[in-house]
């Protein structure tokens, strides 16, 4: 490693070679406003320039998200000069973006406000663009709004739909001042190849990209005496809903989550992570199925709906390597509104399932034609974290001082098994601990199968299995991972049996509607946190010992892959429109 010296603010800072001007700002204790720039892609793109600095012997100021640093470089981000530059262009980004800031989504968490107090901007000078005042909101879809009125061509989204995704729906189009941002051909994002994985949400330093609000309706169900209202959470909400008020990422808060529910008016709390152990018995069997009997390998997860619509425009010749398993969100609902209305003695049109999810694609995929086996819409509306976290600030209950209160029954019991579904991994994990169990009759040696944890893109592993023989896995999370995964079954080149595939990087624990900001490091702490729910707080950690999974099956789907099972809990996928060309 190659080591340069360099001098900002008289601060002498030693920073590797190629790195930039912002990151020796940082490493110097020196906090540089920026906008465009944003961790979670590797190279940014120098867009907003509110990042300038003075750098001696150069006559321009720098974009020093972009710059390199060079040693004996003397560099200054605090002059007269940088001050007035920064303002200026901060100023002019406010001059094209609506003055709503108080009834924006985004409001106390918007990067611009912050950058606007940070460079102090106390006036704005310039009069709202009039072009601005006549762009359009995109409301086509179930799962995300943009709102291009707010966008400030800080060009975060497009990296992330392009490089860490993929799909690359969103583009620059036009040039100088009349740039935008959006679809091409300014299509609709409904009529695009959009997954709806919200992960564009989550750059948006602003209000210009966000989840479709379903607040009010579910508010009106609660408040009508005619409906039965039950509400299912995600394993991810658990481990990440606490940052909604300011406790610490990774903080467990399952209990005082149930307590709110409650207060907020649903009639019945279960959860997610019961669903979740069911769809391990019924994919691992499924899965046993194909080995056994030469079906299609390798058998591919189905429990993430931006990766199922992803695969169903990019990849529509190898649908049939999917799971036909729903993923734990409608087999919960599709329950919901048979076993659990024929034991409740509840009509099922008089049942609303509410799903709280950290995923936007939950959004599109209940209002799939496929998600009505139960005779009704399986699940009826789905919230993010974000919007579950508004709703307990509006009905003015203080979430940090709750007691911890217990799920309901009959689908409120969970394995730790279920609960690691949220972490990329999980679900393969959860799934070899019931396959070798099914198969050999005894638990796993260790039940921790850590080869298939953690962040690295593409993780592989290989168990011994009884007369299985060995089993070999792969798991990728981030949609770049998933494509190298497909292409390479395409080559008939993925020598593997089973492949787990989670749309968001780090798997629903980052997922489109979760708490903003969602970096590396909360992706760790949240992922430990449902590890330690399944090691230390859970007695049981394998699906097949959830006992009221074992009476659903005893009473009413009788076996799993079943024919009531396959009525209910499975489904097909469809091939999608033309998908645009990949840019890698």
């Amino acid at each position: 490693m190659s080591l340069v010296t360099v001098t900002i603010d008289k601060i002498k800072v030693q920073v590797e070679k190629g790195s930039t001007l912002l990151e020796a700002a940082k490493k110097a204790g020196i906090k540089i406003p920026t906008l465009c720039t944003w961790p979670e892609i590797g190279h940014q793109p120098g867009a907003c320039r509110v990042c300038v600095v003075e750098v001696e012997g150069v006559r321009n100021l720098a974009a020093s998200c972009v710059y390199p640093v060079d040693d004996g470089m003397v560099v200054h981000t605090a002059t007269e000069r940088v001050r007035r530059a920064r303002r200026l262009n901060v100023e002019l980004l406010l001059s094209n973006h609506p003055t709503e800031c108080n009834v924006c989504v985004r409001n106390g968490g918007c990067d611009l406000q912050k950058v606007a107090e940070q460079v102090g901007l106390r006036e704005v000078r310039f009069a709202l663009a009039e072009k601005n005042k006549e762009a359009s909101m995109d409301t086509s879809s179930p799962s995300i709004v943009r709102d291009s009125r707010k966008c400030i061509k800080c060009y975060r989204c497009v990296t992330v739909c392009e490089s860490i995704q993929t799909p690359a729906v969103l583009s620059l189009a036009f040039r100088g001042d009349d740039v935008t941002v959006g679809p091409a051909f300014n299509l609709p994002l409904m009529q695009t190849n959009c997954v709806f994985c919200g992960q564009c949400v989550m750059a948006c330093p602003v209000g210009a990209l966000y989840e479709k609000d379903d607040i009010a309706d579910v508010w009106k169900v609660l408040q009508d005496p005619s409906k039965h209202v039950v509400v299912q959470e995600a394993p991810a909400i658990r481990a990440a809903l606490g940052e909604e008020f300011g406790m610490a990422p990774g903080t467990l808060v399952t209990g005082k989550m149930i307590t709110a529910l409650r207060r907020l008016g649903f009639d019945k709390v279960f959860d997610t992570n019961f669903a979740a152990d069911l769809t391990i018995m019924e994919e691992g069997t499924e899965l046993l199925d194909r080995v056994k009997k030469g079906g299609k390998l390798p058998m591919i997860t189905s429990c993430s709906p931006g990766w199922i619509k992803f695969c169903e425009h990019f990849f529509p010749d190898l649908l049939d390597h999917l799971s036909t398993c729903k993923s734990p969100q409608q087999m919960f609902g599709a329950l919901a509104k048979t076993y659990y209305a024929k034991i409740a003695n509840i009509d099922p049109k008089d049942i609303v399932v509410v799903s709280i999810m950290p995923c936007t694609a939950k959004k599109f995929e209940c209002q799939r034609d496929e998600m009505a086996d139960s005779g009704f819409q399986d699940v009826d509306y789905v919230l993010t974290t974000r919007e579950l976290g508004r709703m307990i600030k509006e009905a003015g209950i203080e979430f940090t001082s709750l007691p911890d209160e217990d799920y309901d029954a009959p689908m409120g019991e969970y394995t730790g098994a279920g609960t690691i579904f949220g972490a990329t991994g999980g679900v393969m994990e959860a799934a070899i601990r019931t396959v070798y169990a099914v198969v050999t009759g005894k638990n796993l040696p260790d039940l921790n199968i850590t080869p298939v944890r953690g962040l690295e893109g593409v993780k592989e592993a290989a168990v011994t299995v009884g007369d299985l023989g060995e089993v070999r896995v792969a798991v990728a999370h981030g949609l770049a991972n998933a494509r190298q995964l497909m292409d390479r079954i395409r080559a008939g080149k993925a020598n593997y049996h089973f492949i787990e595939v989670m749309c968001c990087p780090g798997g629903c624990i980052a997922g489109g509607g979760q708490p903003i900001p969602t970096t590396n490091e909360i992706r760790k702490l949240r992922s430990e946190a449902l590890y330690r729910d399944d090691a230390g707080v859970q007695k049981k950690r394998q699906s097949h010992e959830n006992e009221s999974v074992k009476k659903l099956y005893e009473t009413f789907l009788k076996e799993p892959l079943g024919h009531k099972s396959h009525e209910l809990l499975h489904t097909k996928y469809k091939k999608r429109g033309m998908a645009l060309p990949h840019k890698p």
